[in-house]
């Protein structure tokens, strides 16, 4: 992963920085063919310290920084060289998607933007043991620029959950943001009750409205695992006292009504998921699918088990724009043939 990494970075950056914590495989080997900017960082349980010893070790005017399993496109590498260009001096941070999943047709599925680029000189710090990030002030701009996170191989599930409860241990206060992420890993490893104790903390804190948004969602899921189908709801409808409503809920909404075979409730939230805007450059967590293809697909569900198949075609027709290739798609198209 990590030569497929730097074959990307070579074409844009005029240094390269390698901090090493404690790899046992063939890693440095690989980075000497690159930079000779090495260093060891004795891994300490904190991926923001080692990230901001990285920091300590650039000397350009501004840091991009990338994890071994990052991947960049031919396109967007030549992208980054006009940026380069381009940048005025007084931007403080450059923001770009980073894509955590693609479709069949390796098209972004779920992304969101992260602080990429920043300038060196305003002293930035990594902040939070594990899902870590930068707190950005200054002249921001919205670059198209997409990073893939793309893993060949898979990762210890259990290392973030181990890292939070480790901080637990100690006593040492969560934020929010570690709340929220400590009850998503909770949640990833079905340990609902646990989960639950946590998120429903987040939401007493005052934080970033992403953070109670995505909390709600989160939430709202666990019940319906629970077959709480009223404290789902809510959890559901209680982010729309944070913004209005954004597709990815609207989806939960809609499933969660389909489950209970109430398909009339359904239509209303997934025809209003597909009228919903992406809130990306407000630091939402998108759920491209939720944006078209998974309310087109269920729309036409949900109108074929109310019996009107001239409706269900439709959205039939509609789904196949979005994602022609899915399985649901191509059996759905058998149906209406």
């Amino acid at each position: 992963m990590l030569k497929r990494c730097l074959l990307c970075v070579k074409q844009f950056a005029d240094e390269i920085i390698i901090v090493d914590t404690g790899s046992m495989d063939s890693t440095k080997e690989i980075a000497k063919r690159y930079t000779d900017n090495i260093y060891d960082f004795p891994w300490n349980h904190d991926f923001s310290k080692a990230r901001n010893f990285s920091f300590s070790k650039a000397s350009m005017d501004y840091i991009f920084w990338l994890d071994a399993d990052d991947v960049i496109n031919k396109e967007d590498c030549e992208k980054i060289l006009s940026l380069k260009k381009e940048l005025h001096h007084d931007v403080a941070a450059v923001m770009m998607k980073y894509v955590v999943s693609v479709d069949e047709n390796n098209r972004p599925l779920s992304y969101f933007y992260r602080e990429r680029m920043v300038k060196r000189e305003n002293g930035l710090e990594w902040l939070g043991i594990v899902h870590e990030c930068l707190n950005i002030k200054g002249n921001i701009v919205y670059s198209p620029i997409k990073i893939f996170h793309d893993p060949k191989k898979k990762k210890d599930v259990s290392r973030n959950l181990a890292l939070y409860e480790k901080q637990k241990e100690k006593n040492i206060t969560f934020s929010a943001r570690d709340l929220y992420y400590y009850g998503r890993e909770l949640y990833e490893h079905k340990e609902y009750q646990k989960a639950l104790s946590v998120l429903k903390q987040v939401l007493e804190k005052d934080t970033w409205i992403e953070y109670k948004i995505g909390t709600c969602e989160i939430l709202g899921m666990i019940y319906q695992i629970l077959k709480d189908k009223e404290n789902a709801l809510l959890m559901y409808f209680q982010s729309f006292l944070y913004d209005e409503p954004r597709a990815e809920i609207c989806c939960c909404i809609g499933e969660c009504f389909m489950h209970y075979e109430e398909y009339k409730k359904a239509v209303f939230w997934y025809q209003l998921a597909l009228k919903r805007n992406r809130k990306d450059r407000e630091g939402a967590f998108i759920r491209e699918d939720c944006y078209g293809f998974l309310p087109s697909i269920q729309l036409c569900v949900c109108y074929w088990m109310l019996h009107d198949k001239e409706k269900s075609s439709y959205y039939h027709t509609l789904s196949k724009i979005y994602r022609p290739k899915h399985p649901a798609v191509l059996y759905n198209e058998k149906i209406f043939q």
